[in-house]
């Protein structure tokens, strides 16, 4: 990651400040792509797929994303 401890916590200030889903909602919206947003979305399903036991093929075919994308997942949930 290139994104200097300030730049980090900027965005963590900046999203910790949103008082409801809604305004969380509008905070993601603000910084992302519709896209990214979607991509985001399904890495969060990822981990909770991968966090009920599920297979990573079977999370891949479910989430209509490549297997590459499960397993960074699973890869970044064994690392933390």
């Amino acid at each position: 990651m290139n994104t200097s401890k300030t730049e980090l916590n900027q965005l963590l200030d900046h999203l910790l400040a949103a008082n409801s889903r809604a305004d969380m909602s509008a905070r993601l919206e603000q910084l992302l792509t519709p896209t990214e947003f979607d991509e985001v979305v399904k890495r969060l399903q990822i981990l909770c797929m991968l966090d009920q036991g599920i297979p990573q093929r079977k999370i891949a075919e479910t989430l209509g994303v490549g297997i590459a994308t499960v397993s960074r997942g699973a890869r970044a949930r064994k690392e933390s």
